[in-house]
């Protein structure tokens, strides 16, 4: 029977790679403080040797668990499916491991901030899209390991975010641009977990563009989706259709909104431009596929930015803990959105007996 073949060591790996262990060490932990040369060297001879790092054994070491972790209020969010697309590309490269806590019902909710798992499992929390309260934030801060916000700007804390507020202004007043002054505003529905930071701060952004082009708000114009999908939409459509004077444009909260929000308007026999400009905030996947105007948000960049924070505050414990990122949001005109239609002049309210009486007249001289 052979002998038992000895595993290979960092030592081992270090003594091939001309380095140090601690060098080997912060390369397999995929630490930044790592020249590109030495960790090209460590890396070949890791490979060479088939070393593999137990990540046990180095959490033993180091303290850390080599694990990011994501709390978000829902998976079937496009925005979370593509941040967490970014973030994935920037772990992967650090040999970070990503863990996602849906927290999408109260009974979940309460669960997640009773036994706080991320404590045990993550060296960084990122909070994706979820509103918390003072309890609950003041009790993710007792972690004690880094925590970023993101899609939204959270005092005191590392955050990743667009500016919601210059996004919603430049998108109400593209629409004044055409032409249009009555502007309807159409917030998401709400679940459990639901996220008000960027509805607030794009509602902000709406009526100050109204205010800047003159324009006074107009309660009535603003509605809710007070349930998901097409009955929802259906819902606040109705409401502003039966106004006395109907919008001539819609800015939707989100494209997935604006997108249903288009096709009640189209099965109403209303044309979209011709009879109401719809404007939407995301560029989701499907807005170009829709033609729908939009002001486009970076999810995907907006995802890689958290992580390289994360993984900067993870590096460097005595970074600012503070730090945030702001990226840029951009209007993308399509052709749901198109210049207001002049409305045809009514005539005046006797206009047409006149002319009845004019023709009744003439009938009479001719047969007589």
């Amino acid at each position: 029977m052979p002998p038992a073949q000895r595993h290979p060591t960092m030592a081992d790996v270090a003594q091939r790679a001309g380095v140090s262990v601690s060098t080997v060490s912060r390369t397999l932990r995929g630490l930044s403080t790592v020249s590109p040369d030495a960790r090209r060297r460590v890396e070949e001879a890791a490979r060479e040797l088939s070393f593999v790092i137990s990540r046990q054994a180095s959490g033993l070491v180091t303290g850390k668990t080599g694990a990011v972790a994501v709390l978000v209020p829902t998976l079937k969010s496009w925005f979370v499916g593509a941040a967490l697309s970014g973030l994935g590309e920037v772990l992967l490269g650090t040999g970070l491991d990503l863990l996602v806590y849906s927290v999408s019902d109260l009974a979940e909710r309460a669960a997640f901030f009773d036994r706080l798992p991320a404590r045990r499992n993550a060296d960084a929390l990122l909070v994706v899209s979820f509103d918390l309260t003072e309890q609950e934030s003041a009790r993710l801060d007792d972690l004690g390991i880094p925590i970023v916000y993101v899609s939204q700007q959270a005092p005191g804390r590392a955050s990743v975010y667009v500016d919601d507020v210059a996004g919603a202004r430049a998108g109400v007043r593209h629409l004044v641009n055409l032409g249009h002054r009555r502007i309807a505003y159409v917030h998401a529905a709400r679940g459990p977990s639901g996220f008000s930071f960027s509805s607030q701060r794009r509602f902000l952004g709406y009526r100050e563009a109204l205010a800047e082009a003159g324009i006074g708000l107009d309660e009535q114009l603003v509605v809710d989706v007070l349930a998901s999908g097409r009955r929802g939409a259906e819902e606040a459509v109705g409401g502003l259709l039966g106004l006395r004077e109907p919008p001539t444009a819609i800015f939707a909260e989100i494209d997935q909104v604006a997108i249903e929000v288009m096709g009640v308007l189209r099965s109403a026999g209303l044309d979209v431009p011709g009879r109401v400009s719809v404007l939407g905030f995301d560029d989701h996947e499907m807005a170009e596929w829709m033609q729908l105007s939009t002001i486009a948000q970076p999810a995907e960049d907006i995802g890689r930015a958290a992580g390289e924070l994360a993984r900067s505050l993870i590096d460097d414990p005595d970074a600012d803990p503070a730090r945030h990122r702001v990226l840029p949001t951009r209007l993308i005109p399509r052709a749901s959105t198109a210049p207001l239609r002049t409305p045809h002049p009514r005539p005046a309210p006797d206009a047409g007996s006149t002319a009845e009486r004019s023709t009744a007249e003439g009938s009479t001289r001719t047969a007589g």
